[in-house]
């Protein structure tokens, strides 16, 4: 199943995209589901054309806690070696934007950077979760964008300011709930020109292993929202461009770049 949230004429709804959103987009009907996506939804009956719809992020998480140099590459290009353990930081849910909406450039950066991820999707309270367990506590899968004022990080040592802008998080275009995230390219554009290139098989750390590492540290809601790492290719963006990350079976998410 695939799980969107949509604004449309009477309001924002949680949806279903029915058949499926690989075919033509006129072919496509965002059902309403009631109330929430977690556990076995229920209908309301109404439904629209998803060229009667806009595509928002698919889910408000209460945290989003992102990990670090999981992919070898990058943390190489980054000037160091992979961490043993997960390196995980936390962008505030005020970061997050969906499909389409911009990323603003705050004034007092020099260089903000894009950073395609897989994001996995809480489906339900968890805490102490047994790695081999990780993954069962999911409700799917989506896209994000790690959006970093890459100046900022290396200033402050820490990586709070340079990664909590609003508009920071895009996530999108919906949820997938069936996606095997085992082995999937990985690719962000930049105007259309390629800049990053990866496979989720190069994780450093597997997705069921960061599920358990952070319910260790702190109860998972659903809804929250853990961004798997990046790889290698990461850059910087400027007002005017349109960058866009890509994942097989996910499609892609695109934000144009505005300066604030």
């Amino acid at each position: 199943m695939r799980l969107a949230r949509v604004a449309h004429s009477e309001g924002v709804s949680f949806v279903a995209l029915e058949p499926d959103p690989a075919a033509p987009r006129e072919k496509i009907v965002a059902v309403e589901i009631d109330q929430h996506p977690f556990g076995t939804p229920t209908y309301t009956g109404r439904k629209w054309p998803m060229a009667d719809v806009r595509l928002l992020a698919p889910i408000l998480p209460s945290k989003v806690i992102c990990v670090g140099k999981n992919y070898a590459d990058h943390a190489r290009e980054m000037g160091s070696e992979a961490p043993e353990n997960p390196l995980i930081f936390m962008k505030p849910s005020t970061a997050v934007i969906g499909p389409n909406a911009p990323i603003k450039l705050p004034p007092n950066s020099e260089q903000v950077d894009f950073e395609g991820e897989l994001a996995a999707i809480i489906g339900q309270p968890c805490k102490d979760v047994p790695e081999a367990r990780g993954t069962d506590v999911l409700l799917g899968y989506t896209i994000a964008n790690d959006v970093t004022a890459r100046d900022q990080q290396k200033a402050d040592g820490q990586w709070t300011r340079a990664k909590g802008y609003d508009t920071f998080c895009p996530l999108g275009p919906w949820i997938d709930t069936e996606l095997d995230p085992s082995d999937l390219a990985i690719r962000t554009d930049l105007d259309g020109e390629v800049k990053q290139g990866g496979r989720t098989s190069q994780l450093v750390h597997s997705i069921g292993g960061l599920v358990s590492w952070v319910s260790r540290i702190m109860t998972l809601l659903p809804g929250d929202v853990i961004l798997t790492g990046t790889p290698a290719g990461v850059g910087p963006m400027v007002d005017g461009q349109k960058v866009t990350v890509s994942i097989d079976g996910l499609g892609a998410l695109t934000n144009p770049v505005q300066n604030a």
